[in-house]
């Protein structure tokens, strides 16, 4: 699967996923689209500007843009509900919260998520968190008094790891280029991403982590990359190393970090996803002075919600055509995202 970045529209750099790709089902018929849980106006005008027909959820119903990532059951009683529909968008890029819808309709119903689409909000949270972790702000916020002893690095030069290869990976190497780093990104094949001095497959994750001084984690999360970040790999990257988390808070062994914090193994740890999420109050993250945490918020929802409708604009056009050929965000049921 190939990702470009193109312009786009409002001024934001369109990242357009799975362009060109063959689908995994055959192409949807078009006919009426159902936004739900409850239709948003943005989004409905999104649907009617690339000709499309807004409607309530019936036996005609042909697509459902669906809104509510924390709602998979409700999505699933409204596919039961629509026998004909052919097409859903979901709302955001990570779609493990309906890895059983997709499994169980994916060769009959095509799904195409947000991925990419939010690439620019996130990617900029990313290198906000990379900046921060190395001039230390997560012990600086919380200072009551001044320092007296120097501390933080510069990210000019370094050498960033990027695991992941999606519309946020790209636009996270594309906001850090001027800095003069040297970035590695690893990803499920060997094809060359631009922006990188160098691109491994994910067998060599290992290899390639002791030389990171920064890591993000810009993965996706299938069963197969669940804790990726155990207490093994942690302890192969340096003690001065950064690990960044902005994909899923699964992706990284969450006791396993809290050790390695505590005893040096990593300088530090950034986090806008945790598991478990959201992150209990008590937990031993909150006090940890090598972590930063934020809740969640790399994109807000003003920040999504005009990126998000551009991405319904764009696929019912493309669902309208009838020929399967446009959409983008593709979900792989194989794969998982």
């Amino acid at each position: 699967m190939s990702t470009t970045v193109a312009a786009g529209t409002r001024g934001h750099r369109a990242v357009v996923t799975d362009a060109g790709a063959p689908l995994p089902v055959d192409p949807p018929e078009a006919g009426p689209i159902a936004i739900l849980p409850s239709a948003a106006e943005l989004h409905a005008d999104a649907v009617r500007e690339a000709g499309g027909t807004v409607g309530d959820l019936g036996d005609d119903t042909r697509g459902i843009v669906w809104l509510d990532a924390r709602d998979p059951d409700g999505l699933e009683t409204a596919l039961g509900r629509a026998p004909a529909v052919g097409w859903v968008q979901l709302p955001f890029a990570g779609v493990d919260a309906f890895a059983h819808l997709i499994e169980q309709h994916g060769d009959r119903v095509l799904f195409t998520s947000a991925k990419g689409a939010y690439a620019e909000p996130v990617a900029e949270h990313a290198l906000a968190l990379t900046l921060a972790t190395l001039r230390v702000l997560q012990k600086r916020a919380r200072a009551t008094s001044w320092a007296t002893e120097p501390e933080g690095v510069s990210l000019y030069g370094r050498n960033v790891l990027v695991v992941g290869a999606g519309g946020i990976a790209l636009e996270y190497i594309r906001l850090v280029a001027p800095f003069e780093v040297a970035v590695t990104v690893v990803r499920r094949s060997s094809e060359a991403v631009p922006g990188a001095d160098r691109t491994v497959t994910t067998d060599e994750l290992d290899d390639v982590l002791p030389d990171a001084d920064v890591v993000v984690v810009a993965a996706a999360m299938t069963t197969g990359t669940a804790k990726l970040f155990d207490a093994r790999r942690l302890s192969l990257m340096k003690p001065s190393a950064r690990l960044v988390n902005i994909a899923r808070g699964g992706l990284v062994d969450t006791d396993a970090l809290v050790t390695a914090l505590r005893d040096g193994t990593i300088a530090a740890a950034a986090l806008d996803v945790t598991d478990p999420e959201p992150l209990p109050d008590g937990h031993p993250l909150w006090d940890e002075p090598g972590a930063i945490i934020t809740p969640h918020q790399a994109d807000t929802p003003d920040m999504v919600a005009p990126l998000l409708a551009e991405r319904v604009r764009a696929n019912t056009a493309a669902f309208l055509t009838g020929s399967g050929s446009g959409f983008v965000g593709v979900v792989d049921p194989v794969a998982g995202y």
